[in-house]
């Protein structure tokens, strides 16, 4: 235990020095309401599909995240991110509305889909400091931290909606909600407002 604690330390403490850091990691996420619908809701899609897909398809956004989160801090380009991350938005609240069945597998590459979108979103955001590969790192688990909590929070919310028909029916409602959101924020930055 030491050993991991010895390991993480200097990652925190180097990293608070700065501007952005593993703080700024971890709050990238939740400040954003399109990065905070996405993640809530990957983790509602999941208990909706229940079995293992309530941790397998919000691993397999974290993980997709945190690649493209490294390929945005290093400049590779992505077209159409912002579109791609409010559009996830209103793909899951509709997913979520459809209350169907989708299998894992589907589910999976379309939130790796969308998670190269946030994530890039993430990395690019994240200034360039040459050679720091520590603040690199403590930024990427910060957003990865804060993605997974988020995850966990929409799954939990989501595995005690669905053991009523009355609370299922609330979550299919927020699923048109987060979709009427989505479709907003989609708006928002093709008409550049």
């Amino acid at each position: 235990m030491q050993s991991i604690l010895a390991a993480f330390v200097p990652i925190v403490a180097h990293t608070l020095e700065g501007g952005s850091s593993a703080i700024a990691g971890f709050l990238h996420p939740l400040l954003g309401l399109d990065h905070l619908l996405a993640m809530v809701t990957v983790g509602l899609l999941s208990a909706q599909i229940g079995g293992k897909a309530i941790w397998v398809v919000p691993t397999t956004f974290v993980v997709a995240m945190a690649i493209a989160g490294v390929m945005g801090y290093f400049g590779v380009p992505l077209p159409l991110v912002e579109v791609g991350i409010t559009g996830s938005v209103v793909i899951l609240g509709l997913a979520l509305l459809a209350n169907q069945k989708i299998p894992m597998r589907v589910a999976m590459i379309f939130v790796a889909i969308f998670a190269i979108f946030h994530g890039h979103a993430h990395g690019a955001e994240l200034p360039a400091v040459e050679g720091d590969v520590l603040y690199i790192l403590a930024y990427v688990l910060g957003f990865m931290t804060a993605t997974a909590g988020l995850h966990v929070i929409g799954a939990l919310i989501g595995y005690i909606a669905l053991r009523n028909q009355r609370s299922a029916m609330i979550l299919r409602i927020g699923g048109l909600v987060i979709a009427l959101m989505g479709i907003y924020l989609v708006a928002q930055v093709v008409t550049g407002v």
